[in-house]
């Protein structure tokens, strides 16, 4: 069961290769989340890593849209780190795109938050549809469906928009890897009032498509090995080139706190 959460007045934020990082942990995230239920208006909220930020140091509309964003969260141990050290004493552990979900569904049962969920094949999102409702009895998910491998037509926008509005949805699960999924939750939050959250992978863990990394390797924030090991021919540019400019980004330009977010 999801503790009692804990509310705070503000978020401090910081900066991070040009990208500002919400410094929210799990518990505070989904306070947000149920929050904004009662607001009109669409929201997006973005899981931030080392490839997401490496994506923005050469991408100016990628860039752009997550320091418009209504939340960036720390999905990788790196984050943590830099929040630490710069005096965010309460960042414990990373906001995991799957472990963020999975609470966000256990805890909003009690509320009545509704989900649907956008991505991945219609394989892979069938399963992870019954792997939700048998391990959350009482879930409400409003919404599945996978959607084409290409961008959507101004048609297709439309119904999708309709569809998703017409569902009453509280929390829209994007699942299309980045950068696609955080274009898509940025452009959707105009369209409808929900709260899109870009989760990537989670897609796949929760339907048990791919395999998660151990947790101990993830607190040592080594999940990016487990992955390459187990995805080398996908992933080796992602770590192998971009942990390395990553890691100069931050050299040239190092980490700073910004004004705390409302």
């Amino acid at each position: 069961m999801m503790k009692t959460l804990r509310t705070e007045p503000t978020v401090q934020s910081f900066n991070a290769c040009g990208v500002r990082i919400d410094a929210y942990q799990i518990e505070t995230m989904i306070q947000q989340v149920l929050e904004w239920t009662t607001q009109a208006s669409g929201r997006s909220v973005h899981l931030c890593n080392a490839n997401t930020l490496t994506l923005a140091l050469h991408d100016d509309t990628l860039r752009g849209l997550l320091n418009s964003a209504d939340a960036n969260l720390c999905d990788g141990m790196p984050l943590v780190w830099i929040a630490r050290r710069l005096g965010l004493s309460h960042m414990r552990e990373r906001v995991y795109g799957p472990d963020l979900m999975i609470a966000t569904i256990d805890h909003g049962r009690a509320a009545g938050l509704r989900h649907y969920l956008y991505g991945s094949t219609p394989e892979v999102i069938a399963l992870l549809e019954t792997n939700l409702r048998q391990r959350f009895p009482g879930v409400e998910l409003v919404g599945v469906e996978s959607g084409p491998f290409r961008a959507l037509t101004e048609v297709e926008e439309q119904e999708l928009s309709l569809r998703i509005a017409d569902s009453r949805a509280d929390v829209v699960w994007v699942g299309l890897g980045t950068p696609r999924q955080d274009l898509f939750a940025d452009r959707f939050r105009g369209l409808v009032p929900a709260t899109f959250i870009a989760v990537g992978a989670a897609f796949d863990f929760h339907s048990g498509n791919k395999r998660q990394a151990p947790r101990v390797i993830q607190r040592f924030g080594l999940e990016w090995l487990f992955r390459l090991v187990t995805e080398p021919r996908r992933l080796w540019k992602r770590y192998l080139v971009g942990n390395g400019r990553f890691v100069w980004a931050l050299v040239r330009r190092r980490p700073r706190l910004t004004s705390p977010t409302v």
